[in-house]
C-alpha cells in the first residue's frame, strides 16, 4: 500500500533532498511501499524501507532480477555487468575480479594511492585554508581509478565530469548521452594501444581477457569502462568527503583518531553505514512473489532504499546518530548477493589513506567558521559539496 507521507521528490530537487525523515515513516507505518506508475515505469513500483527486506532481495537474483539497471543505463552506459544475471553475469565479472583482490590493491597502494595523495596534499598543506572537496576529494579517487585503468591521471577532471553526467544520466538524458559519448571517442584510442601493446594496467588485461576463448566485445569494454570510472570516482569521493565531514563537526573524535589510528577502520564502516553515497538499488520481480507480506507482482519495478535499510531501528540502536564506537554488523552500503560492489575492497583502502594522509599533513584542522557551514545532501547520491576549512600551513 502507499504510504501518504511518502512522497519522491522531483527529479531537479534530487541533488538537494533530505529523505531520511520520510524513510523513517515509511519503515515504522509501511516498509513496504506501492506506488503509481509513471512514463518510465508505467505499472506499480514496489520500495523497500527495512533492512531485513533489503537484504532478503539483494541475495536473490533468481526472483529479483539485475537487467532492469541495462534498460534504465544502457543509454548511457552501454552493455553493462550490473545488467546481468546468473552464469553470464559470474563469468563476465571474473574478468575484472582479478584487478580488485587483496594483493592487486596492497600494489594499488604503494604504486598509485600514496603517491596521489601526496602530490594532492603538497599542494594543500601550505595554503591554510581550503575546501576539501574541490582540492582533494573530488581529485583523489578519480586520479586512482584513472591510474589503475591506464588513463593519463592528467586527464582526471574531465572523467570526473563525465562521470557525473552519466550517474545522472536518466535525470538529464542529453548531458548523460553527450558525456558517454565523449568518454568512449576518449577511449577508443587507449583500447587500440593496448591491443597491440599491453602495459599491465587493468585496460590491457581487460583488452585481452577471454571468455570461452572469446575476447570481449568493444561494447562491453567501453560498457564496463563507462561503469567502472564512474563508479570509481564518485561514489568514493563522496563518501570520503562524509567521513571528513563527519571528524570536522566532532573535534573530540577528531583528535582521538589523530591518537589512535586503528580507529579509522571502525570510523569508514560507520560512515558508510550512516551516509552511503549511493542510497538505492533497482530490481525487477521475475515471477509472482512478495515482500515483507506486500504481493509484487512479476514485472514490477522494486527500490531497494539501502540508505534506508542502513538506519533500521531493528537493526541499529539510534541509527541517526554517527558513533564510531558502535558494535559491528554488516551494513549495505556496498550491497550485498552476486552484484555486491567489486571496488569495495578499493574504496576501503582508499579511504584508510586518505584520513591518514589529511590527519599527517594537516595540523590543527578544523572548519571555517568564515564559510558557510557544509551540508549533505540528495536523494540517489549523497555527500558534502563544500568542505571549507583552516589549519596551520606546512610544507
Amino acid at each position: 500500500m502507499a504510504d501518504p507521507g511518502f512522497e519522491v521528490p522531483p527529479y531537479d530537487n534530487w541533488g538537494d533532498a533530505q529523505p531520511y525523515a520520510m524513510w523513517a515513516r515509511a519503515r515504522a507505518t509501511c516498509p513496504v511501499i506501492e506506488t503509481e506508475g509513471n512514463d518510465w515505469a508505467p505499472g506499480p513500483t514496489f520500495s523497500t524501507t527495512t533492512f531485513a527486506d533489503a537484504d532478503r532481495v539483494l541475495r536473490d537474483p533468481a526472483t529479483f532480477s539485475s537487467a532492469i539497471n541495462a534498460e534504465a543505463m544502457a543509454p548511457f552506459m552501454g552493455e553493462l555487468l550490473l545488467g546481468l544475471d546468473g552464469e553470464e553475469h559470474r563469468r563476465y565479472r571474473s574478468l575484472v575480479a582479478q584487478a580488485f583482490k587483496k594483493s592487486s590493491i596492497e600494489r594499488w597502494r604503494r604504486e598509485l594511492v600514496d603517491t596521489v595523495l601526496t602530490r594532492l596534499l603538497d599542494d594543500i598543506a601550505p595554503l591554510g585554508r581550503t575546501d576539501l572537496v574541490a582540492s582533494l576529494t573530488t581529485k583523489y579517487p578519480v586520479q586512482v581509478i584513472c591510474g589503475i585503468v591506464g588513463v593519463p591521471l592528467d586527464d582526471h577532471e574531465r572523467f570526473n565530469e563525465w562521470a557525473e553526467k552519466i550517474n545522472y544520466g536518466p535525470l538529464d538524458p542529453h548531458a548523460g548521452m553527450a558525456a558517454s559519448a565523449a568518454m568512449v571517442e576518449y577511449l577508443e584510442p587507449l583500447v587500440a594501444a593496448r591491443r597491440t601493446e599491453p602495459t599491465g594496467d587493468l585496460l590491457s588485461e581487460l583488452v585481452h581477457a577471454e571468455i570461452d576463448g572469446e575476447q570481449l566485445s568493444d561494447a562491453r569494454l567501453h560498457g564496463f569502462l563507462r561503469l567502472l570510472l564512474p563508479a570509481g570516482a564518485e561514489t568514493t569521493y563522496r563518501v570520503f568527503g562524509t567521513c571528513l565531514f563527519a571528524l570536522l563537526h566532532r573535534p573530540e573524535v577528531m583528535t582521538r583518531v589523530r591518537e589512535d589510528r586503528s580507529l579509522i577502520a571502525p570510523l569508514i564502516e560507520e560512515t558508510l553505514r550512516w551516509e552511503t553515497s549511493v542510497t538505492m538499488v533497482s530490481r525487477r520481480a521475475v515471477l509472482d512473489t512478495e515482500i515483507g507480506g506486500c504481493p509484487v507482482p512479476a514485472g514490477s519495478p522494486v527500490t531497494v532504499y539501502n540508505g534506508a535499510a542502513d538506519r533500521d531501528t531493528e537493526r541499529w540502536q539510534d541509527p541517526d546518530d554517527w558513533n564510531i564506537d558502535r558494535d559491528p554488523q554488516a551494513h549495505l552500503a556496498f550491497g550485498t548477493g552476486p552484484h555486491q560492489c567489486l571496488g569495495m575492497h578499493l574504496a576501503r583502502v582508499e579511504l584508510d589513506a586518505g584520513i591518514n594522509a589529511v590527519l599527517d599533513r594537516l595540523v590543527d584542522l578544523r572548519l571555517d567558521a568564515a564559510a558557510p557551514a557544509p551540508v549533505i545532501a540528495g536523494y540517489a547520491f549523497r555527500g558534502p559539496t563544500t568542505l571549507p576549512v583552516v589549519f596551520s600551513p606546512s610544507r
